[in-house]
């Protein structure tokens, strides 16, 4: 294999189901501890302070996001989706959250960067042949004989 040389198939496939586990474990886990350390309270507490309106809510659906959207990305199932809406939220947590304090950690938005990006990724490439999207996908043409527009898709 040459460093060099672009990806097999098959390579692309285990970066991308990598991409879709790491970045998903990283979003349940960041919303886990969000419900069972701060809770729903604390979190809409903090969101009030920074001036998010529908404090309340907005944490529930980030929260909510956060864990659902992070299953959806481990197990690659309707990962485009949901990858785009955690974009949003990343970009939601870029804008809103931590430009004021910087770039680098503990508090500034490389972290929440970098999940953009990774996130982004997911949402233009999809899930890769190693996925409940491509089985759901593959299901789908096996029964209506539809290849022509299946390049692209899972």
């Amino acid at each position: 294999m040459r460093l060099t040389a672009p990806g097999s198939a098959r390579q692309h496939d285990l970066g991308l189901a990598i991409l879709r586990v790491v970045t998903g474990v990283v979003f349940v886990a960041h919303g886990a501890r969000q419900v069972f350390g701060v809770g729903f309270d604390g979190i809409a507490g903090a969101f009030g302070e920074m001036g998010v309106p529908l404090a309340r809510l907005v944490a529930v659906l980030v929260v909510s996001l956060e864990v659902c959207g992070g299953l959806a990305l481990i197990i690659g199932l309707l990962t485009r989706p949901a990858a785009l809406a955690l974009v949003a939220e990343m970009l939601g947590a870029l804008l809103v959250l931590h430009p004021p304090v910087g770039f680098s950690l503990p508090n500034g938005y490389e972290f929440v960067l970098a999940l953009l990006g990774a996130a982004a990724a997911l949402a233009v490439s999809g899930a890769g042949r190693w996925s409940l999207d491509a089985r759901i996908e593959a299901r789908r043409i096996e029964a209506t004989g539809d290849l022509g527009t299946a390049r692209g898709r899972a």
